[in-house]
């Protein structure tokens, strides 16, 4: 159980529809906040036709479409209405889970209620920041106001120690504490039945190998490694079958090099699954999980995989093979496709050692988002008093001060709104 009194405002620019490792997390610290006890409102932008069906309170406000620069719609934050009903609602922490709009948002927040934000950094900026800007400067520009409003808020947090080097390198110098995410699977694999159910209706024989990849369809989490890999495992004489669950902006090109490469017959793109338990059964029937991305601070996916018993292989040195030992808990390679495909050539068909693999990731390297939130909630008591006493690492810049007159002019509108509806109802009063 949480803290009685405990009301959290959770603030991101994903969340479903769109999918992604940061919009589950968003999810799942909503639910398990909302199922133990405590209070949750989420801010997060609009998307057209959307209407939310959860047992908490969801605030959508106006939004950009971006999602073909980065996967998700971005939110216009300076609306009163999305003030009012966040500010209503009464939170005494907020956490936001993006360090642009929703972070923004949140200092507006902060300013008129007087309550700690807490950041979670989750992906690592500088490449998205690359993806959008041209430039060397407009991206040095650009990461610099990241880091300023990073550095606003009162205590940040990292997904794993190679998020925390990736958030110094952009030029971050506060303090972090490392808070990694958790599964929302449960740990085992689904029914065999229901595996071999899947493979069937796949047209996948039950004795071919198969391997894995889910995540956004985007070149940089390491989509041309596998297929590049794949390309050569094939004129090998090798049979396997390639699934890529996803969707993403480059996933048209992705599917073009995969026919390119006479790949076609070879690799399957079923797009995104938003069914959780079929999503199991996808990890639970393939034979090992290809994930070598070094965008990724934390892979959410893997510990996904593993709590089905598949194991992975992972880029060396990468944020996603933190915690992993080669061999026995996951398989590392370089970062290029020669070595993915030596790998294959020594264990791709071997099921009892990827099996032996799975088995150890599932046992060790699994951990539960009913562990990571409630980790979280503890963190959130320290991180209160720590702002009541004056204690946060925040820093002042002039970017708050600027932020603070913004919440104010927010406050003198929405006072202005009250006067005139106090009016109206008095005037209407006047004429009954």
């Amino acid at each position: 159980m949480l803290e009685k009194n405990l009301k959290v405002c959770l603030l991101n620019d994903s969340f479903p529809p769109a999918i992604d490792g940061v919009a589950n997390a968003v999810v799942n610290y909503a639910n398990l906040i909302h199922e133990n006890g405590g209070e949750v409102i989420v801010g997060t932008p609009k998307y057209p036709g959307v209407e939310d069906h959860c047992p908490y309170p969801v605030v959508r406000y106006r939004s950009l479409d971006t999602t073909k620069i980065v996967g998700y719609r971005a939110g216009y934050p300076f609306s009163v209405r999305t003030m009012e009903r966040l500010e209503s609602f009464g939170p005494n922490i907020i956490h936001s889970h993006c360090p642009v709009m929703s972070n923004i948002l949140a200092r507006l927040l902060r300013d008129r209620i007087d309550v700690p934000i807490v950041f979670t950094y989750h992906t690592k900026f500088d490449i998205e920041i690359a993806r959008a800007i041209e430039g060397k400067l407009l991206q040095s520009a650009a990461a610099r106001m990241l880091v300023d409003n990073i550095e606003a808020c009162d205590e940040v947090w990292v997904v794993s120690r190679g998020a925390g080097e990736n958030l110094r390198n952009l030029g971050y110098k506060g303090d972090y504490v490392v808070m990694e995410n958790g599964v929302d699977f449960p740990k085992g694999a689904v029914e065999k039945e229901r595996a071999a159910a899947l493979r069937k209706e796949l047209g996948i024989g039950q004795e071919t190998p198969v391997y894995l990849f889910v995540g956004r369809m985007m070149w940089y989490k390491g989509i041309r490694i596998i297929l590049e890999a794949l390309d050569r495992y094939r004129r090998s004489g090798a049979d396997f079958r390639m699934i890529f669950v996803g969707d993403g902006a480059d996933r048209e090109e992705i599917e073009a090099l995969a026919a390119q490469l006479q790949l076609t017959d070879r690799c399957l793109f079923p797009g995104a699954v938003r069914d959780r338990e079929l999503l199991r059964v996808y990890f639970s029937m393939a034979d090992l999980f290809l994930f070598p991305s070094t965008f990724d601070t934390n892979g959410i996916v893997v510990r996904e995989a593993a709590a089905c018993g598949l194991g992975s292989v992972l880029i060396r040195g990468s944020c996603a093979a933190e915690g992993i030992e080669g061999g026995r808990t996951g398989l590392l390679i370089e970062e290029n496709s020669e070595s993915l495909y030596v790998l294959l050539q020594q264990v791709g068909d071997n099921r009892q050692v990827l099996r032996m693999i799975g088995e150890n990731a599932m046992n060790e390297i699994y951990i539960s988002w009913e562990d990571s939130v409630q980790r979280a909630c503890e963190r959130y008591q320290i991180v209160q008093e720590n702002y009541r006493r004056g204690l946060t690492d925040r820093r002042f810049e002039i970017s708050d001060e600027l932020l603070g007159v913004i919440g104010n002019l927010c406050s003198g509108i929405a006072y202005a709104r009250s006067l005139r509806e106090n009016y109206k109802q008095r005037k209407e009063q006047r004429r009954q």
